[in-house]
């Protein structure tokens, strides 16, 4: 949840600067990028993906976690520590999504759908990351994919052991963060790039090293106000208004250096 309302403030707050990214070749969606990408692509406006996180009438309806992040973190964290390898991790990752107690596909989806409201695929420009939830494989979806976008955005936001994993075409996926949290190299090709990651981990670094060979990118990550903004618990739907409101503040601090990325 604070992933969406940060990705949404920092748009937003570039927008106020004057930079306009509405109209931008290509939007990688991973997890909470993949809601605010699917936004992002199908015509909604900075203010108006700010306004959602922030006024109580615009916002949908979101389900609160019955597990805190504190939980989560000591349910996985075995995961992590005894995993031969990062293959091993997500598959491991996959069996324990497939495994918890959660709400029912349909409940989820429902919030997935109420975020999106009626948006669909757009062209082609926008890619969705999702995890086959038993191989650890990843999947890249797109309008080309013949996947409903609903379908795909709440497989990408499927926290394991959090929401349930999503069933398309009969397999099972999971949160595209996963895999990576930004995903960044499925921009390559791309000659401009910005990186929003409202967590920053060794592979984003590693993708950026090797996108900047042949292109120019810049990284936004939470800075200190965001993180605190974020709060003890970001699942947590409280946790929007403070988020978004601390991206918005942030986009604006970072807009110089996004305006040099796409104007020079």
């Amino acid at each position: 949840m604070a992933g969406v309302a940060w990705h949404a403030g920092v748009l937003c707050g570039l927008s106020d600067a004057g930079v306009d990214l509405t109209a931008v070749d290509l939007v990688v969606g991973t997890s909470a990028g993949a809601t605010v990408g699917a936004q992002l692509a199908g015509g909604l406006d900075p203010d108006e993906l700010f306004r959602r996180q922030v006024d109580p009438a615009g916002a949908a309806s979101e389900l609160t976690p019955s597990v805190s992040l504190e939980e989560l973190w000591e349910r996985m964290a075995p995961i992590y520590t005894t995993a031969t390898d990062d293959a091993d991790r997500r598959r491991r990752l996959g069996a324990f999504a497939l495994s918890a107690h959660t709400v029912e596909e349909p409940v989820r989806r429902r919030v997935i759908e109420a975020r999106l409201d009626g948006i669909d695929w757009v062209g082609d420009r926008l890619r969705v990351v999702v995890v086959e939830a038993t191989s650890g494989d990843r999947h890249v979806v797109a309008a080309s994919s013949g996947i409903d976008l609903v379908d795909a955005v709440t497989a990408s936001c499927a926290v394991p052991g959090v929401w349930p994993p999503v069933t398309i075409a009969g397999s099972r996926y999971i949160d595209g963060g996963v895999w990576s949290v930004a995903n960044a190299d499925l921009a390559g090709g791309c000659d401009r790039i910005l990186v929003l990651a409202p967590l920053v981990d060794p592979v984003v670094h590693g993708d950026i090293a090797r996108l900047a060979a042949s292109a120019r990118v810049e990284l936004i990550a939470p800075d200190v106000a965001s993180v605190r903004a974020f709060g003890a618990d970001v699942l947590d739907p409280a946790s929007r208004g403070p988020s978004a409101r601390a991206g918005r503040a942030q986009g604006r601090i970072e807009a110089a250096r996004v305006i040099a990325l796409v104007t020079d």
